[in-house]
């Protein structure tokens, strides 16, 4: 299958109510899929808890099996879509806790979790790093998986294109007054890869952070396929939905040659740490 459709909700998470935002994102799935047949719904970064929670993020945090991931995986399976979403994820060990994305199926089935890798500011005294970027597979491809500050390193989005993605979905908390980095950063990534990006950012305001918005869908040649809201409107909750065409990604990648040509015994000093 090469069309897909797509859909980025913009939400405004209220901070540490997971059961009031589980059911605004139950209402945003059944809007979106009602409306049409949808492949994919990106949820931002955080989504279940927002984001300044502290120490309230051990007694939030859950595991993969737990309410909140079969709670979504349920109305993914109602609607036949894939979902990805943010959460605080708990290891078996209960202090151990991830600023996590998880995947689930049309089947209702947990496909995977990614651990968000670039912590920043407050973030490292309640997470632990991940570690690694893998693709995860759908029915109608791979797909990569990103969190906020991992967009600002380009090795990620690179990462995930050589494992096979031919998306890659960001979920985020970008605050203010970061609008033209935001843009910039999506943009790149999806010029610089050859691949479809689709941009999930949260809106609102929290103790210290007010959250910009601007989710989009952006095409392999940096064209926009779906916006939430323009740079001249205040940022505000609603969702995004395109149906891109996969083959525009091997299309693209064919005639620029972008992943084909590149030189890694050149880049050597990209792996290193200073």
């Amino acid at each position: 299958m090469s069309e897909v459709t797509i859909a980025v909700v913009q939400m405004h998470p209220q901070l540490a109510d997971v059961q009031s935002n589980l059911e605004r994102m139950s209402q945003s799935i059944e809007q979106i899929c009602l409306r049409q047949k949808t492949d994919l719904i990106i949820f931002p970064e955080l989504a279940t808890t927002g984001y300044e929670c502290g120490v309230q993020f051990t007694e939030l945090a859950e595991r993969d099996s737990g309410p909140i991931v079969n709670f979504i995986a349920q109305r993914a399976a109602e609607f036949s879509t894939h979902i990805v979403f943010g959460m605080a994820l708990k290891e078996k060990v209960e202090s151990i806790l991830y600023d996590a994305a998880i995947l689930v199926g049309p089947d209702g089935e947990l496909i995977g979790d990614y651990r968000k890798v670039h912590l920043q500011d407050e973030e490292r005294l309640a997470f632990r790093p991940g570690y690694r970027f893998r693709t995860m597979e759908c029915t109608f491809g791979e797909i990569g998986v990103i969190l906020g500050w991992d967009l600002a390193f380009p090795e990620t989005a690179r990462s995930l294109a050589l494992g096979g993605a031919e998306v890659l979905c960001v979920l985020a908390n970008w605050k203010e007054p970061h609008v033209s980095e935001w843009r910039t950063y999506l943009t790149a990534r999806a010029c610089e890869n050859a691949m479809f990006v689709a941009g999930a950012n949260r809106v609102g305001e929290e103790y210290t952070y007010r959250f910009i918005g601007q989710s989009v869908i952006v095409g392999p040649r940096g064209e926009i396929h779906a916006i939430v809201d323009e740079p001249d409107e205040g940022p505000d909750e609603g969702y995004g939905v395109a149906k891109i065409d996969l083959d525009d990604v091997r299309e693209t990648r064919e005639e620029t040659q972008l992943i084909q040509e590149r030189q890694p015994r050149t880049y050597r000093a990209v792996s290193r740490k200073y």
